[in-house]
């Protein structure tokens, strides 16, 4: 498998569908979307690992 980082928060499951289709393992992201619980359900759907840093990595 490989390891997919993002620098914003995954706001939809959907995402972490397309990930597990492209053999991603491991997922680290900031976490703070509304639906947060809906995301880290697929991401146990899929057997993937994946770790909240709590901190945005972009400013506006």
């Amino acid at each position: 498998g490989c390891a997919m980082a993002s620098d914003a928060f995954f706001p939809f499951p959907d995402n972490v569908d397309n990930a597990a289709e492209a053999g991603v393992t491991a997922i680290v992201q900031p976490g703070g979307s509304k639906k947060d619980d809906e995301v880290i359900a697929a991401a146990d759907k899929h057997g993937i690992a994946m770790v909240f840093t709590g901190k945005r990595h972009f400013k506006h």
